[in-house]
């Protein structure tokens, strides 16, 4: 179980990372807030659950149940640097099935609603999934206390 652990908490980056997490994850907070709570100009539960029915996405509001509380509560774990791996694989599912269901008929740039936002936020948590949460975050203090044991 300590080996598990460890593997999940470890991390082989610095500081560069402790940033990227930090603005990628109060980036998906946001997002998940306007699908939750319709913050930011948001539709909430119910705007969200009818838009995503409309493109396939059925049903709706348990789809944007799941997006949003991905986005959300995933987002909150990469700010905190606690269960960044889960939290970003989580989040590299929102990302691909955004860029897919949604930007990816509009083309790459973002002024047409294509999928080059989705396409960075998607590597940015795939570098997260490969290389931990990086400095000053709690998944290196759990990682050195599980291998300490």
């Amino acid at each position: 179980m300590n080996a598990f652990c460890a593997s999940l908490m470890s991390t082989r980056g610095g500081y560069g990372l402790t940033v990227l997490r930090v603005v990628i994850g109060l980036t998906f907070m946001a997002h998940g807030a306007q699908k939750l709570f319709g913050w930011f100009g948001g539709g909430g539960l119910a705007g969200v659950g009818q838009w995503m029915e409309s493109i396939g996405l059925a049903p709706g509001y348990l789809m944007a149940l799941l997006a949003g509380s991905g986005e959300f509560f995933g987002g909150l774990a990469l700010v905190i640097g606690l269960l960044v791996r889960p939290a970003a694989a989580v989040l590299v599912v929102v990302a691909l099935v955004a860029i897919f269901s949604v930007h990816w008929v509009n083309g790459f740039f973002m002024s047409n609603n294509g999928y080059e936002y989705a396409l960075a936020l998607l590597a940015a948590c795939v570098a997260l999934l490969l290389e931990g949460a990086g400095k000053l975050s709690f998944d290196e203090v759990l990682a050195r206390a599980c291998s300490s044991r």
